[in-house]
C-alpha cells in the first residue's frame, strides 16, 4: 500500500533527478517532467490522515501546479506569465489561510524575536520592490501585490514558529523562506538583471519550499 511518507520520499527522489537533469541542461526532458513533480506531494496529502486544514493544503498545491503548467509557456507571451502569476498568487493566499488555521497558542506578539523577523520581512519587501519597480512598467501593480502577499505568507509562517507546537513548524518556516527566495530570483532575473543558472536556482528553491511546507504541515497535524 502506498503511504503518505512513501510518496514524500518518491517526490524527493524525483525532484533530485529532475534537478540534476536541469543542471545538465536537458531542457526538453525537464520541460515534460515538470508537471509530474507536485502531484506526488498532492497525492501524499490525499493519503494522509484527515485534519481540519487538509483541504487548504490541497488547494495550495493544486494552484501551484496550475502555475507550474502555465509558466511552462511563459516564453510564448506575457499573458502566460501573468496567468501564472495569478495562479501562484492564489496559492500563496491559500497558504496564508492554511497557516492561519493551524492550532495556535498566539504567543508570537509577546516575543521580541518575532518582531525582529517581522521587521526583516518588511525590509525584504521594501528592498525587492525598490529593485524591481523602476523596470516593471504596467506590471507594477500586480507584482507589488504579489510581493506583498508572499511577504504576508512568510510572516504567517514566522508567527507559526512561536505559536505552533513541535519542531515541524521550523520546516514550514524554511519552506516559506525558500518560496520567497525562488520568487525573488525569478523576479530579479525577469525584470532587473539576468542571473546565471536562474532556471536551476528558481526550481531547486521552489521544489525544496513545496516539500518543506507540505511535510511540515503534515507532521504538524499528525495524530499522536
Amino acid at each position: 500500500m502506498i503511504t503518505s511518507q512513501r510518496l514524500l520520499y518518491v517526490y524527493t527522489v524525483f525532484a533530485a533527478i529532475y534537478s540534476v537533469l536541469l543542471l545538465q541542461g536537458v531542457d526538453t526532458l525537464t520541460w515534460y517532467l515538470k508537471p509530474f513533480l507536485l502531484p506526488f506531494l498532492f497525492y501524499a496529502v490525499v493519503k494522509s490522515d484527515a485534519f481540519e486544514s487538509k483541504k487548504w493544503l490541497l488547494f495550495a498545491l493544486f494552484f501551484s501546479w496550475i502555475g507550474d503548467c502555465i509558466l511552462m509557456f511563459a516564453d510564448k507571451g506575457e499573458l502566460y506569465f501573468i496567468f501564472g502569476l495569478v495562479a501562484f498568487l492564489a496559492a500563496h493566499i491559500l497558504l496564508i489561510v492554511l497557516f492561519a488555521k493551524q492550532k495556535s497558542d498566539n504567543k508570537s506578539f509577546k516575543k521580541p524575536l518575532f518582531w525582529v523577523g517581522f521587521v526583516c520581512a518588511t525590509v525584504y519587501l521594501a528592498g525587492i520592490l525598490s529593485i524591481l519597480l523602476p523596470s516593471l512598467g504596467d506590471l507594477s501593480f500586480p507584482v507589488t501585490g504579489y510581493a506583498l502577499t508572499i511577504t504576508i505568507m512568510l510572516k504567517m509562517a514566522l508567527k507559526g514558529t512561536f505559536d505552533w507546537k513541535g519542531n515541524s513548524k521550523y520546516l514550514v518556516l524554511a519552506g516559506a523562506v525558500f518560496f520567497v527566495a525562488s520568487d525573488s530570483i525569478l523576479a530579479i532575473n525577469k525584470f532587473h538583471t539576468p542571473i546565471a543558472s536562474a532556471s536551476y536556482s528558481i526550481m531547486i528553491t521552489y521544489l525544496i519550499a513545496q516539500f518543506y511546507i507540505t511535510s511540515g504541515i503534515l507532521e504538524l497535524n499528525q495524530k499522536k
